[in-house]
């Protein structure tokens, strides 16, 4: 009986050599990082500096895959159907994967379930802008403007329900002030219209080059602090408005099915990678912070990601079929 239940133990012992084994060898191929938005913008900007530094530290080259459309939604649905093996990871952000949820009518795939988290990369609070020339010198100044002609001002965003509507509509809501909602084909020909005055004021996660180059001004962060490449600019908490905080998120993602201990690798290289000091001062010049945390920590935060999106999407009335 013993010899047959030390065999059974050995059997066991063999099954599970191959997946642990594999795990010790990961990565043994090129990763493939999906980044559901085109180059060019935050996103890509961001996933690229994470692909690179991941690369240095898990010793397998990690290349960027750009799959845009209809809000980083086509992508997602590409990685959801990608081997959970740890060689297709996704570049998680709060527009596709907290706030399309309530923006859209059918996604093409389970917003928690579909993903297993592995560690947030960073946060991009929105920033309020106004033209270099603007009269408004503050968030208050809006605010005073706004409530002496209601309605009559005007903002922009990148499109309905994207961060800068949201972030508009949050404000708008905490200083109780109507404003006219202008909505573009992305954030490009907002900041244009901006910078020539056809509109008032805009939020967005990307425009400290454009601050720092004296094309708009900043007026405030919608952050926890205030950002290292702006330090002049004061966050919305500081002004008396703690509840004007929205910062778009960045992660990592794998897919269903992958396994933990290669989910722990990952964790441990992207944290490690984004420690480097001239990894953290270039997400800084992008206007972004540095955020890590465990797999666990982040799947929390996620879900409570999309619980807060839904009331933001509620706010603003946006819904896109």
């Amino acid at each position: 009986m013993k010899a047959l239940v030390w065999r059974a133990v050995g059997l066991l012992a063999l099954a599970a050599m191959p997946a642990l084994g594999s795990a010790q060898a990961y990565p043994d191929k090129p990763i493939k990082l999906i980044v559901t938005w085109p180059p060019g913008g935050s996103a890509d900007a961001i996933g690229r500096l994470v692909a690179g530094a991941l690369t240095a530290g898990l010793g397998q080259t990690v290349y960027v895959e750009n799959a845009a459309g209809a809000s980083g939604n086509i992508g997602t649905q590409q990685f959801t159907r990608a081997q959970p093996d740890g060689h297709t990871l996704l570049l998680a952000t709060s527009t596709t994967n907290a706030a399309s949820p309530a923006l859209f009518t059918k996604i093409g795939f389970h917003p928690v379930d579909d993903f297993v988290p592995i560690s947030p990369v960073a946060l991009a609070p929105s920033i309020l802008i106004v033209p270099a020339n603007s009269a408004y010198k503050s968030p208050k100044d809006i605010v005073a403007a706004a409530k002496a002609q209601p309605a009559k001002l005007t903002y922009g965003s990148g499109g309905n329900g994207n961060s800068g509507h949201l972030s508009a509509e949050l404000f708008r809501s905490v200083v109780k002030i109507e404003a006219q909602h202008v909505p573009y084909k992305g954030n490009s020909p907002a900041m244009v219209d901006l910078i020539g005055g056809q509109i008032d004021f805009m939020f967005d996660n990307g425009a400290v080059s454009m601050i720092l180059g004296g094309k708009v001004r900043g007026l405030s962060v919608a952050g926890e602090r205030r950002l290292a490449a702006v330090p002049d600019i004061p966050t919305f908490a500081e002004l008396g408005w703690p509840g004007v905080q929205l910062s778009t998120w960045f992660g990592l993602a794998a897919p269903k099915g992958t396994p933990a201990a290669v989910v722990n690798k990952l964790n441990a290289a992207v944290t490690t990678a984004l420690q480097k000091p001239d990894v953290a001062k270039r997400l800084q010049d992008m206007g972004a912070e540095v955020k890590t945390s465990t797999p666990a920590a982040f799947a929390t935060f996620w879900k409570s990601e999309i619980d807060r999106y839904r009331e933001l999407v509620k706010l603003s009335g946006a819904k896109i079929e």
